[in-house]
Order: structure tokens, then C-alpha cells, then sequence
């Protein structure tokens, strides 16, 4: 098999196009609704085993889109995420993208109480006024927060996107989401990244009318 010449502007395209046709060979069958983000996920990662782990509450897509539409901002908990979400597509339904991370006091507050700064930069973001979702994918203790934020103030985000990786208490954090009465979008199993979840949130904003 030769290297094949292709215009960059059509490679996206080509792949996507590859990835449905891999999924069909296999007999995957992907409800339309949650389609162009399996396949969007599928891209970012080259991993096909997404469109058996990635797991989607009743009607999200419809709740996310609408939520962006009355000018949802995004939170997440990795500055790579941050860069890879389209803030501009974004910006155009009246929302912004928050990544508290590498805020000085949060950073503080987080060695004064012994947790992660992930932990305290959820409820940062909790005082944001707007209607809020979050991309998590890398820490398992911002899932945590927003589990005890729901659990103790009756916090309820438009939307949380669980996909953090790793080995310590990722599995766990991400049963924790799927227990609150929050729409959500989540990965079952270790796998997931930042990339993944800015993927998450471009293919809902790459999709809004359908």
C-alpha cells in the first residue's frame, strides 16, 4: 500500500469516511443522535472500542444543544482541553471555556485543605453564572467535587462529560456521575484523555442543527 496523496482539506473527511465504513463492516450500528460524536471520538483516538464504552444519558445531545444555545459556558480541567475545545464556535451561542487549573488562589486553597487542584477548581467554576458544562478528562477528583457539590448544595450542571483516564479512582469517579441526576456523557473502563473530551464538546457544537 503506497502513501496516498490527499488534499488537507479533505483528510478529516477521509477519515470519518473510513471510520463509518470500519463501523458498518463490523456491524456497528451507532443511534444517529450520538453518531458524529463516537465517530469524532473515534478519530481523535484511532480506538474503536468507543462505540462499545461511551455511554450516553436519555436525549443529552438534545439537552447540550439546547443548554449551548441559552449560552452554556464549558469548564474543564486540563488546559489541553481548554485549547482543543472550538472556543470561537462557541463564543457565537454567547458562551466561554474555563480551565482553573493554573489559578494562583486555587492552587493555594488546594494545598491548605490537602485535596487536588481539580477538586477545588470545580467550585470555582460552580459560582459561575451561567448555565455550565463540564469536560472532564483527566481528573478523577473533579468528578468527586461535582458529586459532593450535587450531593450538598443541589448543584446541577446542564451537562457533565466524564472521560478521564488513568488508573486511580477513574472508574469510580466516573460510576459517581452516572448515579447523579445529571444528563451526562461518559466512557466505562480507564480510557478517555482531555482529547477526548474536547472532542466530546466539538462534536455537539459541530452539530447543532441536527
Amino acid at each position: 500500500m503506497g502513501f496516498k496523496e490527499i488534499l488537507p482539506s479533505e483528510i478529516e473527511k477521509e477519515s470519518f469516511r473510513i471510520i463509518r465504513k470500519e463501523l458498518a463492516e463490523a456491524g456497528v450500528v451507532i443511534p444517529p443522535d450520538v453518531e458524529p460524536t463516537v465517530v469524532r471520538v473515534i478519530h481523535t483516538t484511532a480506538d474503536f472500542d468507543y462505540a462499545d464504552t461511551l455511554l450516553f444519558s436519555e436525549n443529552v445531545m438534545g439537552k447540550a444543544k439546547e443548554a449551548i444555545r441559552k449560552g452554556a459556558h464549558i469548564v474543564t480541567d486540563t488546559n489541553m482541553a481548554l485549547s482543543g475545545i472550538n472556543k470561537k464556535s462557541l463564543a457565537g451561542y454567547g458562551g466561554e471555556v474555563h480551565c482553573f487549573m493554573a489559578d494562583e488562589e486555587v492552587a493555594k486553597e488546594a494545598k491548605r485543605r490537602g485535596v487536588t487542584r481539580a477538586y477545588v477548581s470545580m467550585e470555582r467554576a460552580a459560582e459561575i453564572d451561567a448555565p455550565l458544562i463540564f469536560a472532564i478528562g483527566n481528573a478523577p477528583t473533579a468528578l468527586a467535587s461535582l458529586h459532593k457539590l450535587w450531593q450538598e448544595r443541589g448543584f446541577r450542571p446542564e451537562l457533565i462529560i466524564a472521560v478521564p483516564v488513568g488508573f486511580v479512582n477513574v472508574v469510580e469517579g466516573k460510576e459517581l456521575i452516572r448515579r447523579m441526576d445529571v444528563p451526562y456523557i461518559k466512557n466505562t473502563g480507564r480510557k478517555g484523555g482531555s482529547g477526548v473530551a474536547a472532542a466530546i464538546c466539538n462534536s455537539i457544537l459541530y452539530n447543532m442543527d441536527i
